[in-house]
């Protein structure tokens, strides 16, 4: 990352940090060539810049924030020749994006630095190499993973140790936000493919074959239904088909019938209940035996079309019993006839 490799420093410059499996840290100065066009030719030189920082346990995580407490990303991105014919066979070139300013005054004078190894975490203040703030995370277990990731527009330290619990640190005041039981390490597998991710999520396989998903943001918990696939695609009922008269008449098959359909208050021609009217009239008594009067006058006739209609719909069952049994006389009376002439000859007609 681009940092202050030494104390004297006025800017910044690309560099490389080194942990090791004992918690020292060393920062290693590269020096680039100026223009691409060097940078086929001529090598990168690497040389130590004499800065030693310590911690407990192994190192496990850097990070670099700006003055703002903003993290800063690998300046670095992937180039691709979009005119090359062999793109193929070429090998992928890395281009070097120069993101920080000139001068340190220009970036608030200092930047923070964040280490974290299997014991604690530091914020080493540059290029004073200041320790600013120190946190022992654990002193009988040990940590088997530490990420900086975004969460809620902040950046945080997440760790996961030996023991199962789950915590997070403020940054860069490393502030403990979140200590949670969550799996005591029983499977190496899990150890291995244990990594956090942005937004309060975290990943580790726990076979070899699935992956497990877990949230410590109760943000992200409340929209997990939302981001969560649908496995069958909603299709809309078609409508049933319209019956012909004569299908149903003859159709050997008797078709059912809504009691609510047939007299229920929609056929009656009673309004429905979420509909209000308004009926005006006097005030008073007078007034509302009128309406008393007008409302079992209307209940009268109601009464009266249901008894109408249901006269009317047994004069036709009627009617269609009647057909039906003239047509079944008529289908016996031409097989009799056809059986009484069936082995007549012509001649005896």
């Amino acid at each position: 990352m681009e940092s202050f490799a030494r104390k004297n420093d006025s800017a910044v410059s690309p560099c490389l940090w080194v942990g090791t499996g004992l918690g020292m840290v060393l920062i290693l100065s590269l020096n680039l060539p100026a223009s691409d066009d060097l940078r086929q030719s001529e090598p990168v030189m690497v040389s130590p810049s004499g800065t030693v920082l310590t911690l407990k346990g192994a190192v496990l995580t850097f990070a670099c924030l700006d003055c703002m407490g903003t993290l800063t990303h690998p300046p670095y991105e992937v180039w691709r020749d979009p005119h090359s014919a062999d793109e193929g066979e070429k090998t992928r070139k890395r281009k070097l994006v120069m993101h920080s300013p000139s001068s340190s005054q220009d970036m608030g004078d200092h930047q923070f630095a964040v280490i974290c190894s299997e014991k604690q975490a530091k914020v080493f203040s540059l290029p004073s190499q200041t320790c600013l703030y120190v946190h022992n995370i654990t002193e009988t277990s040990f940590l088997l993973r530490a990420d900086v990731v975004t969460l809620c527009n902040s950046v945080c330290l997440a760790c996961f140790c030996a023991n199962g619990h789950i915590m997070t640190l403020s940054l860069p005041s490393l502030r403990p936000l979140l200590d949670i039981n969550y799996l005591p390490v029983t499977d190496m597998r899990i150890a291995r493919t244990f990594c956090f991710t942005n937004e309060g999520q975290a990943l580790y396989l726990s076979s070899p074959t699935e992956i497990q998903r877990l949230t410590y943001s109760q943000e992200m918990c409340d929209n997990l239904q939302d981001m969560l696939g649908d496995l069958f695609t909603p299709v809309e009922t078609p409508e049933a088909q319209n019956r012909g008269f004569l299908k149903g008449l003859f159709g050997g098959s008797g078709q059912a019938f809504d009691r609510e359909e047939l007299f229920g208050e929609a056929t009656a021609g009673k309004a429905s209940r979420s509909l209000a009217q308004h009926i005006p009239g006097s005030g008073g008594i007078e007034g509302v035996r009128g309406a008393a009067g007008g409302v079992i006058g209307d209940l009268t006739r109601a009464r009266i079309a249901l008894d109408e209609r249901g006269q009317k719909l047994g004069e036709l069952d009627e009617r269609t019993a009647s057909m039906m049994a003239s047509a079944e006389a008529f289908s016996k009376h031409a097989h009799e006839v056809m059986l009484k002439y069936k082995d007549k000859k012509w001649y005896q007609f």
